[in-house]
């Protein structure tokens, strides 16, 4: 694994590394060398420094005997960013570091798999940061964000997609998907659009009218 992020360009996403279970280096590797910024949860720091990477920032409450300033020599120059607020989560409050930095946009790795708990309110959170930042999450499996009222993007044949709606979303109308919606509805709980896929190379085009709606791009 590379010790040092190659390429520092504000206008590139951020990196946060959570503490769900870990993903591939090649995944890693990709995303560090295009981050501007590393931030690391507290509970992830000790398994990041056994990969040998250079983190920007540690981030976390610091409960219990935790101590950050042990690490400051280790990866000299490290930001020490203490978030108390038990009132959200530790990637809540790096999204919030972020955006009061400036930052557009983040990748997140590290934030599923592990406990259910955490994974589930890692992908649903991500809706309330709306018009504040974009976040994708990544794994080895899937590819995860929140989708626009309107998207457009190239896919190959049989990428598996699915769309998965966040309480209730209504008005979604799909095309090039094999499983088609028109102006239809989904319910979190009651009826998703779960394992669809993109039926010829080209364009796929989602729309919605109201909602929140979550993109996964997965794969097997």
């Amino acid at each position: 694994m590379s010790s040092h992020h190659i390429v520092r360009d504000d206008q590139e996403p951020a990196l946060i590394i959570a503490n769900g279970a870990s993903c591939s280096f090649d995944l890693l590797g990709q995303l560090l060398e295009w981050s501007p910024i590393v931030v690391v949860l507290d509970n992830a720091i000790e398994r990041v420094l056994q990969l040998d990477i250079k983190i920007d920032v540690l981030l976390g409450d610091f409960d219990g005997d935790f101590n950050p300033e042990i690490y400051k020599e280790k990866q000299f120059p490290l930001e020490i960013v203490h978030t108390p607020n038990q009132d959200k989560t530790d990637l809540e409050k790096a999204f919030d570091y972020l955006i009061e930095k400036g930052h557009k946009a983040v990748n997140v790795v590290w934030a599923t798999g592990k406990r259910a708990d955490h994974t589930i309110t890692n992908i649903t959170n991500i809706v309330s940061y709306r018009n504040k930042l974009k976040i994708v999450l990544l794994d080895d499996h899937s590819t995860i964000f929140l989708l626009p009222n309107k998207f457009e993007k190239w896919y190959t044949k049989n990428t598996p997609i699915s769309l998965i709606p966040i309480g209730k979303v209504s008005g979604i109308t799909t095309q090039n998907l094999f499983y088609s919606l028109n102006n239809e509805e989904l319910t979190i709980g009651y009826r998703t659009g779960s394992s669809n896929h993109v039926t010829e190379d080209g364009i796929v085009k989602i729309e919605h009218s109201q909602g929140d709606l979550i993109l996964m791009e997965c794969f097997d």
